[in-house]
């Protein structure tokens, strides 16, 4: 299990990361977001050993990461976001290196290259010089490297950036395989990715923790009220009392957002969270002798949690978070 506590780290007098805290189960695959400049690398490389915290700890398993580097860094396998490798080398002479580098015994490291390469799909791939790899083949390759001596914690800092969709769906596939023996934690930018891939879901923002939750937890911790839109036609001589669809349960405010033509209206409705009127507007809508062209219900989707919390004054949007709980 890794434990952060009270975590700050400044450059200078910046802080980069502002005294966050959380933990990481074992075995759990763990989605770090947050925006540019937000502190999630630099929260990365404290973990890893790179950075030393300016203040507060984080231990693996009751390691500390200050005071015992080297038992947690032998824990760790670290993909950082700029994948740095030896182009000259193939792939076998690259992953030998790094076997080495690692103190792997060398009458199992043959094998290990051989499972890492099967597991990460390079099998074909050995003898070919890095130079010559695709993006996407080069991230296997830093995915090799990084689980070459078996750790239990797999820290994966954007590994499918500048990848083209077929590679994200593979490098994603692939995470979620690993994930099934591994501790990772998995810093991205492509949302979508976190939840099919995450069990859950930090959020930070100019340093600070912002959210910590499934999926689920967030949607209903942060989402507001619903909205329902309209698109509706009626007689053209008539003037319609939309006011009306405020009498259906669950239904707060009507918003008439503009005429398309005439006779055709479109509404924007305002309902209470936890409620669905859409069947008994509907009802409404033919007791009144409209006619329903369109009705669509707004889903909270992570996305918009992402932005509700990183975008603006970040401490507002949690505080209308906990209000919303």
């Amino acid at each position: 299990m890794i434990r952060i506590e009270n975590l700050k780290k400044y450059y200078g007098t910046f802080p980069a990361v502002d005294g966050i805290t959380f933990e990481v189960k074992s075995g759990e695959i763990l989605g770090f977001l947050g925006p540019n400049g937000a502190g999630k690398s630099t929260t990365m490389k404290v973990i890893t050993g790179y950075y030393p915290p300016t203040e507060g700890s984080v231990t693996i398993d009751g390691h500390d990461v200050v005071e015992e580097s080297l038992i947690t860094r032998g824990m760790i396998g670290y993909l950082p976001e700029s994948n740095p490798l030896y182009t000259e080398l193939t792939v076998r002479e690259y992953l030998t290196h790094i076997a080495e580098l690692r103190q792997i015994d060398k009458q199992i490291r043959g094998r290990r290259i051989e499972e890492m390469v099967e597991l990460t799909g390079l099998t074909d791939r050995l003898s070919q010089p890095i130079a010559e790899l695709s993006k996407g083949y080069r991230q296997r390759v830093g995915l090799a490297q990084a689980m070459i001596h078996n750790p239990d914690i797999l820290i994966l800092d954007e590994p499918t950036i500048g990848l083209d969709p077929n590679q994200i769906v593979e490098i994603r596939s692939l995470i979620k395989k690993i994930g099934r023996e591994k501790t990772v934690i998995l810093s991205t930018h492509i949302l979508p990715e976190v939840q099919a891939t995450c069990d859950r879901v930090v959020i930070i923002h100019q340093g600070k923790l912002r959210a910590d939750g499934t999926t689920d937890d967030l949607m209903r911790m942060y989402r507001g009220d619903s909205v329902i839109d309209l698109e509706v036609k009626f007689p053209g001589n008539s003037k319609p009392d939309f006011a009306s669809l405020e009498t259906v349960k669950g239904v707060k405010s009507i918003e008439r957002l503009e005429e398309l033509e005439k006779g055709i209206a479109s509404l924007r409705v305002i309902t209470d969270r936890d409620s669905d009127p859409r069947e008994e507007i509907f009802k409404l809508v033919v007791k009144s002798k409209w006619t329903l062209l369109g009705m669509n219900r707004e889903v909270q989707t992570l996305e918009s949690i992402f932005a509700q919390l990183t975008m603006g004054d970040a401490a507002d949007a949690a505080t209308a978070g906990e209000e919303a709980a």
